[in-house]
């Protein structure tokens, strides 16, 4: 648990994107930050074994075995499931004190937390059922080699491929994908300034992060995107832009990232997809720095610059025409 201090949140959707993935009572709570009534939430009585997520985002919070009685109205906890999975800020609204409980993933509100816990801990984590998920123990499971997909659950990659303002364009019309932020990785410095990266001594890359729901896009079709819209064969180079900071770059969070990546390449060398080799780098994420927010969502705000009509336009239509089963309902 930490607490919030000017949080970027990995997860950034507007009002609108949240009512369409919510019903109107997880809206009310984790947007709205209400409260259900007490002794009436589904998760209050669940003796099962598993772990509780975030409704709105999958993350996981808490474990069955941190689950307690505390006679409140409301599912009670001593613990989250994994330091950083949760965010406090400090609630005065009501008249009272109180310490604000958020998902650190999203943002989402969740309850407050109080120090009267019956454990060592000596918290109690009083949540709303709405704001949660249950995933059932064994649900996650390896299954064939490789993990269950759990609907509603998410991953996050980092992909650098030249501009971001191009990156982050297309991967925001993919169904799927519930966010796509720019921003830079990869390199030496803390919290860069994008001039400081434009420099080419940072080290960092501009990529772009994007959280995604495997359910509905996997990541291998999120890559054979990538690979379509930029160039992986020249170094350090992405058309008229020049410079490490426009690398060509994938940086995975696990060996099973990883080897989706390495599987990736090695497909499209022997197919013989490019003239050239590839030489996109294959990398351990290590941190992400979000760009500064005039970066953010750059070709909607700006389609009438000539960069977004004569770079990022064909490359969007690109995608709309050779991935149509991969697009967003309202993507065009």
């Amino acid at each position: 648990m930490k607490t919030e201090t000017n949080n970027t949140f990995e997860i950034n959707k507007s009002n609108e994107e949240w009512k369409k993935s919510l019903t109107e009572s997880q809206y009310y709570i984790l947007r709205e930050k209400g409260t259900e009534r007490p002794y009436t939430g589904k998760f209050l009585m669940n003796k099962e074994k598993g772990n509780y997520t975030c409704a709105a985002c999958g993350n996981v919070l808490f474990s069955s075995d941190a689950k307690f009685d505390s006679h409140c109205g409301w599912p009670s906890f001593d613990k989250e499931i994994k330091d950083g999975r949760i965010v406090t800020k400090e609630d005065n609204t009501l008249g009272m004190s109180r310490v604000e409980i958020m998902c650190a993933r999203c943002g989402g509100h969740l309850g407050h937390v109080f120090d009267d816990g019956p454990t060592e801990t000596g918290l109690r984590y009083c949540v709303n059922s709405e704001s949660l998920g249950f995933e059932p123990a064994g649900a996650s499971l390896k299954t064939n080699g490789s993990a269950a997909v759990i609907p509603g659950s998410t991953d996050t990659l980092t992909l650098a491929g030249g501009c971001f303002w191009c990156i982050e364009t297309v991967f925001q019309e993919l169904k799927g994908v519930l966010s796509a932020t720019s921003g830079y990785s990869g390199g030496h410095i803390k919290n860069p300034a994008y001039r400081e990266v434009c420099n080419g001594n940072t080290g960092h890359a501009e990529v772009v992060q994007v959280v995604y729901d495997p359910s509905q896009i996997s990541m291998t079709d999120i890559l054979k995107v990538f690979f379509t819209v930029h160039d992986p064969t020249t170094l350090n180079r992405q058309g008229a832009d020049m410079g490490t900071q426009y690398r060509s770059a994938i940086f995975y969070r696990n060996e099973q990232q990883k080897n989706t990546a390495e599987e990736t390449i090695a497909a499209l060398t022997r197919e013989k997809v490019y003239d050239d080799p590839i030489v996109t780098e294959v990398t351990p994420f290590a941190a992400f720095y979000k760009a500064e927010d005039y970066h953010q969502d750059y070709y909607n705000n700006n389609m009438d610059q000539p960069y977004c009509r004569m770079v990022i336009q064909p490359k969007k239509e690109k995608v709309e025409k050779v991935f149509k089963n991969l697009l967003k309902q309202n993507a065009h």
